[in-house]
C-alpha cells in the first residue's frame, strides 16, 4: 500500500512541475501573481475532474490518485498564503 501511495504521490509531483514549466510563460504574460502556482492548480483541478468522471474504477487507483491530487492541491493552497507580501 505504502509503495503504491507513494508511486501516486510522485506522479502528482511529476504533473505539478511539468504544469509549472509548461504553463509559467502564459501566465507571466497576463501579469498574474505566482503564475506558475495557479496554472499547477488549474491544472490538477482539470485533472482531478477528469479522473471523477472516469469509466472505471481501476481498481482503487483511479480514487487513490484523487486523494493524491486533493493534497497536493491544498499544499499549492498553502503555499500560497504562506507568500504574504
Amino acid at each position: 500500500m505504502y509503495t503504491r501511495r507513494s508511486a501516486s504521490v510522485a506522479s502528482v509531483a511529476a504533473l505539478t512541475g511539468l504544469c509549472l514549466m509548461a504553463n509559467t510563460g502564459i501566465a507571466e504574460a497576463k501579469g498574474e501573481r505566482h503564475p506558475s502556482i495557479q496554472k499547477a492548480l488549474e491544472a490538477l483541478r482539470t485533472a482531478r475532474y477528469d479522473l471523477e468522471h472516469a469509466d472505471h474504477d481501476f481498481g482503487g487507483h483511479r480514487v487513490e490518485a484523487m486523494e493524491s491530487i486533493d493534497r497536493a492541491i491544498e499544499q499549492l493552497q498553502v503555499a500560497l498564503r504562506f507568500d504574504v507580501r
